[in-house]
């Protein structure tokens, strides 16, 4: 098949990341993939305007090479924001939107771009409104959607209706997030992923590890991210903070902790919880993104809100409990998410992909390609 993948932007997010493993996988499986992304968003008048007036040059910011830039796939960022027209694309069989706005977009572009199919990695309605009511209606569009964990289908067939929504979880790269088995480290250590968005919870998470350090004095304390620490969004005292590490630094990362600290308050997916149980970690979790579903079972610790009161208390416990819970929790994580991997999801996704495709050609009559 020849695929058009379209996304709202390059970056180093887990979405992103994502996009570029099943770009790369859908190549290695014969598939001609073409990848293009809007181009970032530039500064505002305000925001230049600000720069001018502290006599600095009002240029949008560097940004590093993001996920798809880095996955060896053919691939093309606009020169501006702005939407991807039949112009920007190759000819294709199927042109994969990954955000609501490129699914309006892929609507646009003549049949000849390829069908269009929704990969949903979010439930974009967080703003309300305005937005919300165009993220309706572009999930109302017609076409194949797919999303990328259980739950997540629910909510959205409970307010729209049965949309039919095919289910394909994301999966991580085992052969690079793994970890041999090991004892809990004495004094233990806890780690979360460092961010100054509030929607990302690093202020919860680090939080609850000061008030862990209460009862464990010796706790230390791990993060890491893509931004550095500030004043407003301050580490617990003492934590190690390790600033853009590269990729395969990051089991190593998560393998020396006892316990990952998943504190978003709005996550499509949470792909972290998948990466640290690949290593052996055991997770703490509020009820956010995918963490109900990976996190039962015994394979994590699923907390009922997002409580750092609550949090603390779970990290005291799993740090301090017997020594044979928190093994069978290490090696629970384990298991669950070895045993499905990104090629058991590319599969599932390249199957669901040639089913359209077969459906359009029997429909049209045989290619004349």
């Amino acid at each position: 098949m020849k695929i058009n993948i379209l996304t709202p932007s390059d970056n180093l997010t887990g979405g992103t990341r994502v996009i570029a493993t099943y770009a790369r996988l859908l190549q290695q499986r014969g598939h001609s993939v073409t990848v293009v992304s809007n181009a970032p968003d530039r500064l505002s008048l305000r925001q230049r305007w600000q720069a001018l007036r502290h006599g600095r040059s009002p240029r949008s910011p560097a940004h590093p090479p993001g996920h798809i830039a880095m996955a060896g796939v053919p691939h093309h960022t606009l020169d501006r924001p702005r939407p991807i027209v039949a112009t920007d694309l190759p000819d294709a069989d199927v042109v994969i939107a990954t955000w609501w706005e490129t699914a309006v977009w892929a609507h646009r572009l003549p049949p000849s771009k390829g069908r269009p199919v929704h990969l949903i990695q979010g439930y974009e309605v967080w703003t309300g409104g305005e937005v919300r009511d165009r993220v309706h209606a572009a999930l109302h569009l017609p076409g194949r959607k797919i999303t990328i964990w259980q739950e997540q289908a629910r909510q959205i067939c409970a307010a729209l209706g049965d949309l039919r929504i095919d289910v394909v979880p994301n999966a991580v790269d085992v052969g690079l997030f793994n970890a041999p088995a090991r004892e809990r480290n004495h004094p233990p250590t806890v780690g979360f992923i460092y961010a100054r968005s509030p929607i990302k919870g690093a202020d919860l998470c680090a939080r609850a590890c000061a008030l862990a350090q209460r009862q464990l004095p010796g706790l230390r304390v791990l993060a890491f991210g893509v931004d550095q620490p500030s004043a407003g969004w301050p580490l617990p005292a003492g934590a190690e903070f390790i600033h853009r590490p590269a990729q395969q630094l990051l089991p190593s990362l998560y393998a020396r902790c006892d316990a990952w600290l998943f504190g978003s308050r709005l996550d499509s997916f949470g792909l972290p919880i998948l990466e640290a149980m690949a290593c052996r970690t055991p997770v703490i979790g509020v009820p956010v993104g995918a963490a109900p579903d990976l996190l039962g079972g015994g394979c994590g610790v699923l907390l009922p809100d997002a409580s750092p009161e609550a949090m603390a208390d779970a990290l005291v416990q799993l740090c301090t409990g017997p020594a044979a819970r928190w093994a069978a929790l290490s090696a629970a994580a384990h298991d669950r998410v070895h045993g499905y991997s990104w090629d058991d999801a590319t599969a599932a996704l390249d199957a669901l992909l040639q089913d359209g495709v077969a459906a359009v050609r029997k429909f049209s009559g045989p290619s004349t390609r």
